[in-house]
């Protein structure tokens, strides 16, 4: 009888532990789903994309004629945002996958259910919501502010710049 009532206390232990792992997981797994992290690898694809548009952008400055150079610069953008398009699906598949042996774990590991539960009602906070959406009103007007106030002081030194980096192109590619 002893041993039957040692059974049944350590069976309901294995159950309760077995319903927070449970409990936690689905904590976590709202949690990626609120923060959309798969879309990681779309934002690591852009950084060199950008850049590469960039580079073109500078390479024809100066070389080619105005026409010539819009026209590039407008095939070279449509090809970096075919790009983009073609490969967002691969990275995004590819973070799916990996998201559960990753990034979910290390959740369940560092955060009690009770943290991951603060992290939910922030992410789903009506005020996060109303924040991010005048983030990029809030960064234009501080760029046109900064750049309207700084107009003075950068414009000539980004000029001489400009042309000091034009002069030292043109060395570099005059035979």
């Amino acid at each position: 009888m002893k041993r039957l009532a040692i059974m049944c206390a350590a069976l309901a232990l294995c159950t309760g532990a077995e319903a927070a792992a449970t409990s936690k997981q689905e904590l976590v797994n709202r949690v990626l789903k609120l923060w959309h992290v798969e879309t990681i690898g779309e934002s690591m694809l852009q950084q060199p994309v950008g850049n590469a548009v960039q580079q073109a952008r500078v390479m024809l400055q100066g070389r080619a004629a105005p026409e010539k150079r819009d026209a590039a610069l407008t095939e070279i953008a449509e090809d970096a945002r075919k790009f983009m398009e073609d490969n967002k699906s691969v990275t995004r598949a590819s973070a799916e996958k990996l998201i559960p042996t990753t990034i979910a774990p290390m959740l369940a590991e560092r955060f009690t259910e009770e943290e991951l539960k603060q992290i939910i009602a922030i992410l789903e906070s009506p005020v996060k919501a109303k924040f991010e959406s005048m983030v990029p009103e809030l960064q234009k007007k501080l760029g046109e502010s900064v750049a309207a106030d700084t107009r003075a002081v950068i414009d000539p030194k980004l000029q001489e710049l400009q042309q000091r980096i034009g002069t030292r192109l043109r060395t570099a590619v005059t035979p």
